[in-house]
């Protein structure tokens, strides 16, 4: 008997709409426009059940790095799923797969990382990190170092405890967040400033706003400070060259943990393994996600530093935290494949010197278009920040709704990327071809110009 059941298009939307409550959504809206239905991927396409090809310039949710249709990935789970399907972490047991794989990220991360800590997410992953921090500076004697600080329009998770780390405001104003203990600062968005200091003059500017901030609570207060190497579900905000050595200054003058939210960032998505290798940073945590399987199983984790995980395991004791799927041995099986797949095909010097140059050129050419302010990509993420106004850079009037009805012409003309406010953004499979990369430009150009016509961007 087959597992899912042959029905109409028409049937799964009705299905959809009388069973299934979707993340970050709308549902009355979704219930007037019904639900797109997704039936297969390959490569770097998926396909609806109309039979559109799709190709699919977000990589899922910023996860499926190597494409639709890894057989290697799939052969992975299929032999771990028959060996051994499930067992915890818990009770003094481990299996070969979580200890193989926490091996393997110990190898293609920074040398001061041999520990991992696994989750099923990028949101558990911040709240364990949240718990790690807070427990180390216990075990340090310093109690009173509880505080977080994190950034506005940060993105790190959904549970209480990642979406407090995050700085979006309809989040904690739905959810009575942030919680205690976390604080914020301005991100390094240079295009949303008011454009009177050059990127590099910004950048050090508000970097040094955490300095400032440490001062004003107190260094003694202060535990760690988290941020996305460049900021994903913000919009693809990739900050001026100076913040990310000012933050490692600052971080190491006062003696706060950094953590840098390698969810998107990492396994690839900048040409190196890790956000943190691409800006030259020293992370005492890196959270990560998404592209540790390319997302064909759930998984995520935290990366220690031994400067943090060797007090963790000194003084600790035990560990009051975990999750039934911690080191869930398919998903680790998963990932193992998913990296040496990565490793033997040369996918990150691929994104560093192959595919991301080729498509940044290209991408670096719609900023002739009149709706264009500002283009931005590194590797294989990238944004366009659309604007009222070329010359003046004025943007849009809030709820103008301008960036989701280019995103809407992207979808119908066969391109799934992403709006975020009036920015469109990408981040494309590795896998992706050159004739493949040449289609998505040219798709996104030809929907800046419906945009334009529609009369959204009058």
């Amino acid at each position: 008997m087959a597992a899912i059941e042959k029905r109409s298009k028409q049937d799964w939307q009705d299905l959809d709409r009388d069973h299934h409550l979707h993340p970050f959504t709308n549902h009355k809206e979704l219930h007037e426009v019904r639900s797109r239905i997704i039936t297969r991927g390959e490569g770097a396409y998926i396909f609806d059940a109309d039979g559109n090809k799709i190709l699919d310039g977000m990589s899922g949710l910023w996860c499926v790095n190597v494409g639709y249709g890894q057989q290697a990935l799939i052969d992975a789970a299929t032999r771990q799923m028959q060996e051994l399907p499930y067992y915890n972490n818990f009770f003094q047991c481990a299996h070969p797969p979580s200890i193989e794989l926490a091996k393997l990220l110990g190898e293609v991360s920074q040398p001061q990382f041999k520990r991992v800590f696994f989750a099923g997410s990028g949101s558990e992953s911040n709240d364990t990190v949240v718990r790690m921090v807070r427990t180390f500076w216990d075990l340090m004697g310093q109690p009173e170092r509880h505080t977080i600080i994190s950034r506005k329009n940060a993105y790190h998770g959904s549970t209480v405890a990642a979406a407090s780390l995050g700085g979006m405001k309809p989040m904690h104003r739905q959810s009575g967040l942030p919680i205690p203990g976390i604080e914020h600062i301005d991100q390094p968005y240079w295009f949303d400033s008011d454009r009177s200091m050059s990127p590099d003059e910004f950048g050090l500017a508000t970097a040094r706003a955490l300095e400032t901030r440490i001062e004003e609570l107190g260094p003694d207060k202060v535990a760690a400070f988290i941020g996305e190497p460049i900021q994903g579900a913000g919009g693809v905000i990739i900050p001026p060259d100076t913040y990310w050595p000012e933050i490692q200054r600052i971080c190491d003058k006062y003696g706060v943990l950094l953590i840098s939210d390698e969810v998107i960032t990492g396994f690839g998505r900048l040409g190196e393994w890790f956000g943190a290798d691409y800006f030259g940073t020293r992370p005492d945590f890196m959270p990560f996600a998404k592209g540790v399987t390319s997302g064909y199983l759930p998984l995520g984790g935290v990366l220690v530093s031994d400067r943090v995980a060797d007090v963790l395991i000194d003084r600790g004791g035990e560990f009051f935290h975990g999750y039934t799927y911690s080191g869930h041995p398919a998903s680790c099986a998963v990932a193992i494949a998913n990296i040496r797949l990565m490793q033997e095909q040369g996918l990150v010097d691929r994104v560093k010197n192959d595919i991301g140059p080729y498509l940044k050129e290209r991408w670096q050419k719609l900023a002739e278009h009149p709706l264009v302010g500002e283009v931005r990509m590194v590797g294989l993420i990238g944004a366009l920040e659309l604007v009222k106004d070329k010359q003046s850079l004025e943007r849009f009037p809030e709820g103008n709704g301008v960036g989701t009805t280019c995103r809407n012409f992207l979808v119908e003309n066969g391109l799934v990327m992403r709006a975020v406010g009036d920015a469109s953004v990408c981040a494309p499979p590795f896998v992706l071809s050159h004739d493949e990369a040449d289609e998505l430009d040219d798709v996104a150009r030809r929907c800046l110009d419906l945009t334009q016509q529609s009369g959204a961007a009058d």
